[in-house]
């Protein structure tokens, strides 16, 4: 297995993963539904086309500045009316938005090598535009980092790669979630269907805190 590094860096990312209607929520931490999500984008694979390979890949997060979750004041037209399902173009709502300011993440997918040196490859010369869980809301910096796709299993490389605000590792402890088969909190973002449908799966996920020098890493072969 190899673990491929992407870097989630700008002044505005939404992570949703419960929002159906009106209010759009923000999860603290990417969701693999939007990592993959931008993911097809770079690789310009359609919202109609499988995703199977890319839900298949293993996700983890090392959280390197943690984002100001803040809220958004929007309103909406033309929102359908839930009896009938039509459209009211006379009808205005309120559809607050809710977004985490200035929050930086290194994402680790781990899987085999040659989809995630596509995936690497297709990070550095997008087909389409990149946005972190929203269209509008570009990164500040690269999300392709250079050399990133590494033959070591996922925790170990997001306990060992330098942090990316200042190039070491800081001596205060980081934040990480780990995918896990059946241990953790579940998180509703494992995409079972192509994006189209809109279906999305449980998944487990356990946080963990690494440290500088005395990192603990854990067994790869438990997950």
């Amino acid at each position: 297995m190899a673990t491929l590094l992407l870097r989630l860096q700008g002044p505005m990312q939404s992570w949703g993963t419960t929002s159906r209607f009106d209010e759009r929520d923000t999860q603290l931490e990417p969701s693999k539904s939007g990592v993959l999500g931008l993911v097809c984008a770079a690789l310009g694979r359609d919202r109609a086309e499988p995703v199977d390979d890319l839900a298949r890949l293993r996700m983890g997060v090392r959280v390197e500045r943690e984002g100001v979750p803040m809220r958004d004041y929007q309103t909406a037209t033309g929102v359908a009316i839930a009896s009938s399902g039509k459209a009211d173009l006379g009808r205005t709502v309120v559809s607050p938005r809710f977004f985490l300011a200035d929050a930086v993440f290194l994402v680790g997918l781990e899987g085999g090598r040659d989809l995630l040196e596509q995936i690497h490859a297709a990070l550095a010369r997008p087909v389409w535009p990149l946005a972190l869980g929203r269209k509008s809301f570009v990164p500040s910096l690269p999300v392709h980092l250079p050399d990133a796709v590494l033959d070591r299993p996922l925790e170990t490389v997001l306990a060992e790669w330098p942090c990316l605000l200042n190039g070491v590792l800081p001596q205060l402890p980081r934040r990480v979630l780990l995918e896990h088969a059946n241990e953790g909190s579940v998180r509703l973002d494992q995409p079972v269907a192509p994006f189209a449908a809109r279906r999305f799966g449980p998944r487990y996920v356990k946080s963990e805190l690494f440290f500088t020098g005395v990192t603990h890493v854990p067994d790869p072969s438990a997950a």
